[in-house]
């Protein structure tokens, strides 16, 4: 998945308007524009299309994090360089406050299983020996899963 779908699956899972996606990016301490926001969730055909940097991204997690849970004191996260499925994924149980169990159920609601066992492995460290590399196919039945749970009415990005 790139970055710009992961963006574009969560402003309208959570109904997200232009400037309230800018605000987010503004509880992480950065501050884009509500034209830079409409070119990165243009199709990669549009000729106004902007590609989203890792960098960005994890600045828009760590702002949805403040969002949902509130502002930590003291300083900010940097925002990563890289971004794996396993970070952002992370950082979405982390903003939604989702325990195992939630997980397996949002996922469900996309047809998509998984043992806890299997799912406790993409939140370890990288160097874990019990780690595992999240796929596009986990991350995006758990963003539809969590549409489906949310939006029930809607089927824009189900997956095929």
């Amino acid at each position: 998945m790139t970055n710009n779908d992961i963006l574009r699956r969560v402003r309208y899972t959570f109904d997200l308007k232009d400037n309230v996606t800018t605000e987010i990016f503004a509880l992480a301490d950065y501050t884009v524009t509500n034209d830079q926001v409409s070119r990165w969730l243009k199709k990669e055909d549009d000729e106004y299309f902007v590609k989203l940097s890792d960098t960005e991204l994890a600045i828009f997690l760590n702002g949805f994090i403040n969002l949902k849970r509130g502002k930590r004191d003291g300083e900010q996260p940097k925002p990563e360089q890289r971004l794996s499925n396993n970070i952002v994924f992370q950082k979405l149980r982390i903003a939604l406050n989702l325990k195992a169990d939630d997980i397996l159920d949002i996922l469900q609601l996309a047809d998509f299983r998984l043992s806890k066992h299997e799912l406790s492995a993409f939140f370890r460290k990288p160097d874990n020996k019990h780690y595992k590399e999240c796929k596009d196919q986990v991350l995006r039945n758990f963003l539809s899963g969590l549409q489906r749970q949310l939006r029930p009415s809607s089927d824009q990005f189900d997956v095929e």
